[in-house]
């Protein structure tokens, strides 16, 4: 597994590039090695989760941002509470899909699949902007590059969303992905935006796509 990279710090922050395959937080005794215990390991502070203020699954590489101190703690999480921090995800999916778009339909537990999420409108809200970057074609297959601008932060919600419209992403076997040379969902956190708690001024930062992405786009045809 590749190590995470510290691409900012100051004193009240970090944005860290989380590797795919790395689980964010420590939530269960038997959850392996996690970002949490890495950054406890480098950068340790006294906050819940080491300041970790949001997750990515598993599986989902890209930006994740820590606080160092209660009070960027408290602001950071009131920022995302309030819809203030803008995330940025790229994706690609199997089929045609729209120039752009959104879905906004509530996400709750699937009741046919142990650790799956689907459309329940018992669920919470759930809200995703969608636009197309570019197109590709392999073996007659056509797929889709994605930008997605993820407006509230549910468990999958982009898998989930995805899925729902008949473009599952690439290498997501629990929704229905095709099967690929990638032992995850091709999902990168690519972009963050929010306010410096202290400065008050609008910060943001960008991530590469990481090599496995990267490979998987370069075996497709580009149309």
């Amino acid at each position: 597994m590749e190590k995470i990279k510290i691409i900012f710090e100051d004193e009240t922050l970090i944005v860290v590039e989380k590797p795919a395959g790395l689980t964010t937080t420590k939530e269960r005794n038997n959850e392996g090695w996690t970002l949490e215990d890495e950054l406890k390991k480098i950068k340790p502070n006294d906050l819940p989760r080491n300041g970790i203020v949001h997750r990515l699954d598993k599986g989902t590489s890209g930006l994740v941002l820590v606080a160092k101190n209660e009070g960027s703690w408290d602001n950071l999480r009131s920022q995302f509470k309030n819809r203030k921090i803008t995330k940025k995800y790229i994706c690609l999916v199997s089929g045609d899909a729209s120039i752009n778009g959104e879905v906004n339909m509530p996400i709750g537990r699937s009741k046919f699949g142990f650790g799956k999420f689907g459309i329940n409108l018992d669920g919470k809200e759930a809200w995703t902007i969608f636009k197309l970057i570019k197109k590709y074609k392999k073996e007659n297959k056509y797929f889709s590059l994605l930008e997605i601008d993820l407006k509230t932060g549910r468990t999958h919600q982009i898998r989930v969303h995805m899925n729902y419209l008949g473009w599952p992403l690439v290498g997501d076997k629990l929704y229905g992905g095709s099967v690929v040379d990638l032992n995850r969902p091709f999902l990168h956190a690519a972009y963050i935006q929010f306010t410096h708690p202290i400065s008050n001024k609008t910060i943001s930062f960008t991530s590469d796509l990481p090599n496995d992405l990267l490979n998987i786009l370069n075996s497709y045809e580009e149309i």
